[in-house]
């Protein structure tokens, strides 16, 4: 759970998930002062429903990230935004009606290789693309793009990361995907290297396969 020794405010999410409505990606972290270990508690909120968040593989979450989740929407159709069927009893006789058939923005999805900046918050059924990096203090409300910078309330791009075929070729490469063992031999080029080197990697990944299966 703690890959650094000494250093407890940093933790590897997937072994302190409990709850099936969340599910975590490998060397997924998160990194935070207080109390890392109480993620799922603190920093995953109103997760009342069925809706999931999602969040994939090598992310790196910065101290005070939450994801906002679908339960805490407020019915807005009438006068009131009161949530009346909450409290129980006749409120929630006459009312529980409106709360279950309001529509839901549906599940959180969170990326491969998403960098989240200090105190961003992402709210209900938002989908943020591989590679992205979401600035800190960022609102997002909106989907965003595969390797976008984004930020600000509501969070905007800023500008992409990459030209649209050096990002087609980082999501063909998938590295995350590849064996832990292939990721160590590649880090320097998965740190530094050209979407280009990326994709001829996985390329040949996928040629040694073919061959050794046959």
């Amino acid at each position: 759970m703690h890959p650094l020794q000494g250093h407890d405010r940093l933790v590897f999410l997937k072994p302190l998930i409990t709850d099936p409505r969340i599910e975590v990606g490998e060397y997924t972290y998160y990194d935070d002062e207080q109390d890392a270990a109480a993620f799922q508690e603190r920093n995953v909120l109103y997760a009342y429903g069925p809706e999931k968040l999602i969040i994939g593989k090598y992310c790196a979450i910065a101290s005070g990230t939450k994801f906002m989740m679908a339960a805490s929407a407020h019915p807005t159709m009438g006068g009131s935004t009161f949530p009346f069927t909450i409290f129980g009893g006749t409120w929630a006789d006459r009312t529980l009606d409106i709360v279950t058939g309001m529509p839901s923005r549906g599940d959180t999805v969170i990326g491969n290789d998403v960098w989240f900046g200090y105190g961003a918050l992402v709210m209900p059924g938002v989908r943020i693309g591989d590679g992205a990096i979401i600035a800190a203090g960022s609102v997002v409300t909106a989907d965003v793009p595969p390797y976008a910078i984004v930020g600000g309330n509501p969070a905007t791009v800023i500008r992409k990361r990459f030209a649209d075929d050096d990002i087609e070729r980082l999501l063909r490469a998938a590295w995350w995907d590849w064996p832990v063992e292939l990721v160590t031999e590649h880090v320097r080029t998965i740190m530094a290297g050209t979407p280009a080197e990326l994709e001829r990697i996985s390329a040949q990944r996928a040629t040694t396969g073919s061959s050794a299966t046959r």
